[in-house]
């Protein structure tokens, strides 16, 4: 990213603090050291009016007027402080004028209803709060509502299911935009895992939560450094001193995923960092990630992130250049 990419959070009455505090804290911090020196986001409150209180009464200081959101690359919609609300024509309109130009516009949990009223979402796959699934299927029928996901990546519109369900959607777009190398540490900064599986096709995939269940964590991090070794559940089991029939239902149990998933989805965030971080060939990438041959990263790798290899490399190492 030469330039700044201006990242515009629009706010209305009775907005939800924790929403609008996520786009403030993954887009309006700067976080240019995790970026590798790279220009971060520029980040703006937008609002239709001067004065804006949030749900529970504090006062938000935004730009005056929707100027930003005519200038902005990319646009927040936050939840409002009730699904029923009528949002004004002018914002409507601003919404839309600035989809046509071609911003990436981005809701959270029930902000989905406001980006529903202009029209934008007809025809598309979205999500939103699963408490507000069936009033939002009802009042936009031409929406193809998807409850069972995190979030949903339209290209120009993506939209967040609720509440923390933000943070993933803002950590996708970091990903898209800097590389899984960069979101990946920014979400080491607020200390939770790069990605949560939502159960959609992902552009990438990382579904471990943190391991309770010491002996199994132990192997895991014994795994880690050795991707590129022939692995499997009876190696594992072994180093953990279980029968492989145990050693899987534990490992169910502490990671929510099986061995050979956990396995993949680790190589391919190896061979994501490889292609980012250096100038190997796919052939050593994928001996270095335990895939063996380039042909087998190639098929792992499409099916996990929907892209290939070297145009990961060329999208995400152009981007740092």
């Amino acid at each position: 990213m030469g330039k700044r990419h201006l990242v515009a959070t629009l706010v209305g009455e009775g907005v939800a603090e924790f929403e609008m505090a996520v786009a403030c804290e993954i887009f309006g911090y700067d976080r240019s050291e995790q970026a590798g020196g790279r220009p971060w986001y520029r980040h703006v409150l937008a609002a239709a009016g001067p004065d804006v209180r949030t749900m529970h009464g504090m006062r938000v200081d935004p730009e005056p007027g929707l100027a930003a959101l005519r200038k902005a690359d990319t646009i927040v919609v936050c939840p409002w402080k009730d699904t029923r609300v009528t949002v004004p024509d002018a914002v409507l309109d601003a919404l839309r004028a600035a989809h046509r130009r071609g911003a990436r516009i981005l809701s959270f949990c029930s902000g989905a209803f406001v980006l529903a009223a202009t029209g934008l979402l007809d025809g598309r796959r979205a999500t939103t709060h699963w408490a507000y699934v069936d009033e939002f299927a009802q009042r936009f029928p031409e929406v193809k509502l998807d409850p069972g996901v995190l979030y949903v990546d339209e290209g120009d519109i993506l939209t967040a299911a609720g509440t923390a369900a933000g943070i993933d959607l803002c950590l996708h777009v970091v990903r898209l935009d800097y590389g899984a190398e960069t979101a990946n540490a920014v979400a080491r900064r607020l200390v939770m895992p790069p990605h949560r599986d939502g159960g959609q096709a992902q552009y990438i995939h990382q579904p471990v939560p943190a391991c309770t269940d010491d002996p199994i964590g132990r192997v895991l991090d014994w795994a880690l450094e050795r991707l590129d070794e022939p692995l499997s559940v009876d190696v594992l089991a072994a180093r953990a001193a279980m029968s492989p029939r145990t050693f899987a239902r534990r490992f169910g149990q502490a990671t929510g995923t099986t061995p050979h998933q956990w396995l993949l989805t680790n190589r391919v965030l190896l061979a994501q960092r490889l292609l980012e971080t250096t100038d190997d060939p796919v052939e050593l990438i994928a001996r270095a990630c335990g895939f063996g041959t380039a042909a087998a990263l190639r098929v792992h790798f499409q099916r996990v992130t929907d892209t290939a290899p070297l145009a990961y490399r060329r999208c995400f190492r152009s981007e740092a250049g």
